[in-house]
């Protein structure tokens, strides 16, 4: 059981395998067969929005409630190398591509159902829905426009003047709160679709 959890991709393969168990045995044992259909693979793809969504939004948080008020004060100065060379590097990665999963399983998902162009265009009946998208494709753009290139300079991803660094690592901190700020509202819509709330 051990080496399971001594490697992430064990502990994610064993993860899904035990959620098929999960899933035929309670089948099963309530007389509901799966039935591979529409109706099926918009679970899918909304289990996968979510799944998506907890990593994008898990980050964010982790990112501003716990990585930028740490970092300063973690001495001597010459430690924080640690979390600027090889830990946030990492957290920018899944971030950004959580963003990017987040935005396209959402997408599919109200295609599937038939409210992408409605939702997008804030029509009634899907208002709430659309507001937390337009919301969501805010922050996702903030993500990989604003925030992942000043981060990079910030970082010493990329060349750029010394100078340069404080004033980008400034702007990819104050975007990132924005974004905070905004999934507030965002995950509210969100919910607030599908639980009679405006």
């Amino acid at each position: 059981m051990g080496s399971i959890f001594q490697s992430l991709e064990r502990t994610l393969i064993a993860g899904v395998i035990l959620l098929i168990v999960i899933v035929v045995v309670a089948s099963s044992l309530t007389g509901n067969p799966m039935r591979i259909d529409h109706t099926w693979g918009m679970f899918i793809m909304r289990w996968l929005h979510v799944l998506s969504g907890v990593m994008w939004i898990g980050l964010l948080w982790y990112l501003n409630f716990v990585q930028i008020p740490t970092v300063p004060k973690i001495e001597p100065a010459e430690h924080r190398a640690a979390v600027t060379k090889f830990i946030a590097p990492n957290v920018l990665f899944w971030f950004r591509y959580g963003a990017l999963a987040t935005v396209i399983t959402g997408l599919l998902l109200a295609w599937m159902q038939g409210y992408l162009i409605d939702a997008l265009l804030l029509k009634k009946g899907v208002t709430a829905i659309g507001i937390g998208m337009w919301m969501a494709l805010v922050m996702a753009f903030n993500v990989w426009f604003i925030i992942w290139p000043n981060q990079q300079k910030a970082l010493g991803l990329v060349d750029c003047p010394a100078e340069e660094k404080p004033k980008a690592a400034r702007m990819a901190m104050l975007t990132s709160r924005f974004n905070t700020m905004f999934s507030i509202g965002m995950l509210y819509f969100m919910v607030a679709q599908q639980n009679g709330g405006v």
